[in-house]
């Protein structure tokens, strides 16, 4: 048996509406909500009594999505680090291609996005970052030079 391919990269999020706006800010589309319950729900993740909210968000060329999901039972929980670093175990970044990289972060800005370091060249090939949105988020945006 060989890979399909990668379907989607699930996020949880504190607030649904606000991530799903930051994500059609920075381009993606909503192709679908739903809640999820039930004990199909509960069997797949092992928790019990699930009951979550989800966005499913794809990219302009169909390719790339993003499940955005919040849990309403169980309470979604946090290692108590409110803004881990990039170095941290686990699920690091999103990142995405952009046309227009400074364009981008400064829409992204009233949705909540910061700059964890700042907009840097690799070689002549990329200009580059990493943001912080909303729920902790990390992305990397990247805009191929020329």
């Amino acid at each position: 048996m060989t890979l399909q391919r990668m379907d989607n990269v699930g996020i949880v999020v504190e607030d649904l509406d606000a991530a799903v706006a930051f994500f059609t800010e920075l381009g993606m589309e909503v192709e679908g909500k739903a809640q999820i319950e039930g004990p199909f729900a509960d069997r797949t993740v092992g928790l019990d009594g699930v009951r979550s909210d989800i966005a499913m968000m794809r990219t302009p060329d169909g390719h790339g999505k993003l499940e955005l999901a919040r849990y309403r039972t169980p309470a979604a929980i946090s290692d108590g680090s409110p803004d881990p670093p990039p170095n941290t175990l686990g699920l690091h970044r999103v990142m995405f291609a952009v046309d227009d990289l400074d364009d981008t972060v400064a829409r992204l800005r009233p949705h909540g996005a910061e700059l964890i370091g700042e907009v840097a060249r690799y070689e002549d090939i990329y200009r580059l970052c990493y943001l912080r949105g909303p729920s902790g988020i990390i992305l990397a945006l990247a805009e191929q030079n020329g």
